[in-house]
Formats: C-alpha cells, structure tokens, sequence
C-alpha cells in the first residue's frame, strides 16, 4: 500500500508528530506482519523518532539543531534564500526515510518514541509518503 500524507508546519522550523496518522494507515492497509517506509520528498525537511512524553523536548531539540546549523547569509548556495540553504543541512543530517517494524497489525516503537517530521523552513504544506509492505 502506498499512502501520502500531508503535513502543515506552522512555524519556520518545528517538529509535528506524526505518529497516530502513521498508525492509522497502517491499520487501513490491513497488513499484520512487515515493514512501513517512511519518505520525505522534501529538501528542507526531515524524519526522526525521538520522545514526545516531555512537551519541551521536541522544543530542545529544535533549537540545538538551529543552534548546530544556524541560518546564515554566508553559505555558497542560496539559491533561494539563507534559511532555505540551512534547511538542506540539516536534511542531510537528520534523514529522509524511515523503515519500521510492523508486528500483530501494531507499529514496533518504544514506550516513549514518537514519529516527528521535522521542518526547516516553514511554514508550508509538506507531504510524507508511506510504503506499507507485508512480509
């Protein structure tokens, strides 16, 4: 099955949970036993799993990403615009895909981990696309 969903970030770089329409499609497709591929097709956005128990965390986490690759008006390629050159970084350093473990109809996570897509430089209209596979 292959589903796309969308995603509308609100600021200019924040984190979304994800997980619950995650969990839906995997429960519309049916299947009990595989493998779900998360996919970004954005340049200037990211996937990851991390914990959302702790409503600042992902607030922390934003901000040391920013603080790591700060916007600046000096990098070589600005086509667009400097926030939109330090979005590709930190793309590159977060991830694009995802690949997790479908096992009794229920997506494998962590007591704690969630699904976040992360935006670099919103706000926008995103989509994510999901692969979901049975074994």
């Amino acid at each position: 099955m292959f589903k796309e969903m969308k995603v509308n970030t609100e600021k200019s770089e924040c984190l979304v949970n994800i997980t619950e329409e995650v969990r839906r499609a995997i429960a519309e497709s049916g299947v009990k036993e595989g493998i779900c591929v998360i996919f970004v097709p954005h340049t200037t956005a990211a996937i990851t799993i991390n914990s959302c128990l702790d409503s600042m965390t992902p607030e922390d986490i934003v901000a040391e990403v920013h603080r790591l690759v700060p916007t600046r008006v000096d990098f070589k390629h600005i086509y667009d615009t400097p926030a939109d050159a330090a979005g590709h970084i930190k793309s590159v350093l977060i991830g694009n895909n995802l690949s997790l473990i479908i096992k009794d109809g229920q997506l494998v996570l962590g007591g704690s981990q969630s699904i976040l897509f992360f935006e670099f430089d919103g706000p926008r209209k995103r989509i994510v696309q999901l692969r979901i596979m049975k074994d």
